[in-house]
C-alpha cells in the first residue's frame, strides 16, 4: 500500500492511524502501541503526518520527522470542525487526516527539545508562583482565626512569619503553632525555588540578543521577553504583528452578520500565559503614565474615553505588534517623539 497522507490521533500508550493514498481511498486504519509506532512508520514510504498539537505533539513530531516524513501540527479546536459524529479515536484519526490537507489550514511550528526546556522553566515558576499565593492565604486565614492581622503586601507577610516563629506566643495554641510552623517552612521553600529559576531565566535573557531587545520596549520585562522568545522561535510564521496579537488573544470576539460589526471582549482563546504578561505589563506602564502624564499624553487621552482595563488591553496588543516587529525586523525599539508643546 502507497500512503499519501495519515492522520495520527496520539495518546499515551494506544494510537490511532487513518491513511490514505494518492486516490484518497482509506488504505490503513488500525490501533498502534507505543512500542509499535517507530517500527510501523519506519516500514513506510515518507508521506504527510497530520496531528493534534497537545501533550507529547512535538516529541512525535520530531521523531517521525527523523525517519523521513512530513509531521504538521494543528490545534485541536481547528480539527474538531471535521469529526463527523460520535467522539472516539477513529473518528478523530479521520478528522485530523482530512484537516491536515485543508489549504487555509494552520499549523504550529515544531519546537525543539531547547525550546520546550525554556518554556518549561517559565511554567514551573508559573506553578510555584500560584503555590505560594495559596501559602500565603493559607497563614493569614489561619491566623486571622486567632485574632492575628497583618496588612497586605510584603511587610505584612514578614509580620506574621516573625510572630509564627516566636515559640512563646501566648495567641498562638501548640497545635495551631506547629500547623503554622510547617506552612512557614513550606512557604520559605517555594520562595527559595522561584527565586533559583528567576536567577536561571535571568542569565538565558543576558545570552540572548533577541530577549535584550525585547526588554527595551515599555512593559515587557525580563520574564515577558524570555517567555515571548521561547514560545514564539519563528515569528515569520506570522504574516504581521497583528496575527501575533490575534494568536495571544488581545483581540476583541466578534459577532458580526450582514455587515453589522459588533465586537464584544477578550475571547479566552490563545496563549493565556503570555496575555497575562502582557497584560499585566501594559497596566503597569498605565500607572506609570498617570504619574508622568507629560511623558504619555495618547495614553492618558485614551484613558479620559475608556476604562482601565480596556485601555491595559489595548496597549497590550501595541506592545505584542511591537515585539513582532522587532523579532522579524530586527532592531531596539524607539520611543514616539513628542510633539511640541
Amino acid at each position: 500500500m502507497e500512503v499519501t497522507t495519515i492522520g495520527l490521533d496520539i495518546a499515551k500508550n494506544v494510537f490511532q492511524v487513518h491513511g490514505i493514498d494518492a486516490a484518497e481511498k482509506v488504505v490503513v486504519r488500525k490501533q498502534l502501541r507505543r512500542g509499535q509506532l517507530k517500527k510501523f512508520f519506519g516500514a513506510l514510504a515518507p508521506c504527510l503526518i497530520g496531528m493534534e498539537a497537545c501533550a507529547t505533539a512535538h516529541h512525535w513530531a520530531r521523531e517521525l520527522t527523523k525517519l523521513g516524513h512530513q509531521v504538521r501540527l494543528m490545534s485541536a479546536k481547528d480539527v474538531k470542525a471535521y469529526v463527523k459524529r460520535n467522539k472516539n479515536d477513529a473518528a478523530d484519526a479521520e478528522a485530523i487526516c482530512e484537516a491536515v490537507r485543508r489549504p487555509t489550514m494552520r499549523f504550529v511550528v515544531v519546537k525543539s527539545p531547547e525550546q520546550q526546556g525554556r518554556l518549561m522553566q517559565h511554567r514551573v515558576r508559573d506553578l510555584l508562583m500560584r503555590q505560594r499565593t495559596q501559602l500565603i492565604n493559607a497563614l493569614r486565614a489561619h491566623l486571622a482565626e486567632l485574632g492575628i492581622a497583618a496588612a497586605q503586601g510584603r511587610e505584612g507577610i514578614k509580620e506574621l512569619l516573625a510572630i509564627v516563629a516566636q515559640d512563646g506566643d501566648s495567641r498562638l495554641p501548640v497545635d495551631a503553632h506547629a500547623s503554622l510552623i510547617v506552612l512557614a517552612a513550606q512557604l520559605q521553600a517555594v520562595q527559595t525555588t522561584i527565586g533559583s529559576i528567576e536567577k536561571r531565566i535571568v542569565s538565558q535573557h543576558r545570552s540572548n540578543e533577541e530577549s535584550k531587545r525585547l526588554q527595551s520596549v515599555p512593559g515587557i520585562g525580563v520574564i515577558g521577553a524570555t517567555a515571548i522568545v521561547a514560545t514564539v522561535p519563528d515569528p515569520k510564521v506570522f504574516r504581521s504583528g497583528r496575527d501575533l496579537a490575534a494568536w495571544i488573544g488581545l483581540v476583541p470576539r466578534q459577532d458580526s452578520t450582514g455587515g453589522k460589526q459588533k465586537l464584544g471582549p477578550i475571547s479566552k482563546r490563545g496563549d493565556q500565559y503570555l496575555r497575562r504578561i502582557l497584560v499585566v505589563g501594559a497596566c503597569s506602564v498605565l500607572r506609570r503614565a498617570r504619574q508622568q502624564p507629560e511623558k504619555y499624553p495618547w495614553l492618558i487621552q485614551l484613558l479620559a474615553r475608556r476604562p482601565f482595563k480596556v485601555v491595559a488591553v489595548a496597549l497590550a496588543n501595541k506592545m505584542a505588534r511591537v515585539a513582532w516587529a522587532l523579532l522579524a525586523k530586527g532592531g531596539t525599539y524607539r520611543a514616539p517623539q513628542l510633539k511640541a508643546a
